[in-house]
């Protein structure tokens, strides 16, 4: 389902710094007041941590997230980084929001070129740590 929402071309910069060079932890994206562009509503440095991104989402309105991973399996493989990609659509959002962030997801989506994982939440245990990277980590076996 096409919304008509367009995308920013910062929205697409900003991911492609944090996955080339690591610049940002995370970003979150909106949709602005016309509801017609999707647009960078902030970004943390890389000293932010996976609780500052869950922090950082609205509890009654809907966002988009780009988050840079960084764990490990085990002690023998060493660090590794994915970039997942969280639809966030709280339960307690407004219907027209959850809607209108269902149909412009994908057109965001395509714009961003590498993300690893998707995660779509309507509630805080959705994008409980533990979670993502049990998801993260099944689809990297």
């Amino acid at each position: 389902m096409a919304s008509g929402i367009d995308v920013a071309s910062a929205a697409v910069d900003t991911f492609n710094d944090i996955k080339l060079s690591h610049k940002h932890r995370y970003v979150i994206y909106k949709r602005n007041a016309d509801n017609t562009i999707i647009e960078v509503e902030q970004t943390a440095d890389p000293s932010k941590t996976y609780d500052d991104f869950c922090a950082a989402l609205p509890a009654n309105e809907c966002r988009y997230g780009i988050f840079d991973m960084e764990y490990s399996k085990s002690d023998a493989d060493g660090i590794r980084q994915k970039i997942v990609f969280v639809v966030w659509a709280p339960d307690t959002a407004k219907i027209k929001d959850k809607m209108l962030t269902a149909s412009s997801k994908d057109a965001l989506k395509k714009q961003l070129i590498g993300i690893s994982t998707e995660i779509q939440a309507t509630d805080p245990s959705e994008i409980a740590y533990d979670y993502v990277l049990e998801k993260i980590q099944s689809i990297s076996r």
